[in-house]
């Protein structure tokens, strides 16, 4: 399956270490500028659905926040609880003339923002 980079929101629509939600296909992504680069991870905390975007950002993690998972935003891992052996799909990104794209199957390159 090839990808491509689709075009998603510009940097400056992105508050510094908060999370944003944003459509992307058929699927709610949480994007996070952390200053120095824009990561992007699905919007779904692995416990109950929580709302990533809306969590609490300490250093590359974010704590959710329905139930206090942290999880890394590098990684997709969850890593409090330590046992819990859960992730969330990461998602590569870029920042191009101040446009954050994502690299993105090319036949679900639809974007719609949130």
């Amino acid at each position: 399956m090839s990808e491509r980079w689709v075009q998603v929101v510009a940097l400056e629509a992105l508050p510094a270490r908060e999370g944003r939600a944003i459509t992307v296909g058929d699927r709610e992504l949480a994007f996070f500028n952390l200053g120095d680069r824009v990561l992007a991870v699905e919007n779904r905390c692995p416990h109950k659905a929580g709302p990533l975007c809306d969590g609490i950002v300490t250093g590359v993690s974010v704590v959710c926040p329905l139930h206090a998972w942290k999880v890394n935003l590098d990684t997709g891992e969850v890593e409090r609880p330590r046992d819990a052996g859960a992730c969330v799909r990461t998602y590569q990104t870029r920042v191009e003339d101040g446009i954050v794209r994502i690299a993105w199957p090319a036949e679900r390159a639809t974007h719609h923002a949130a």
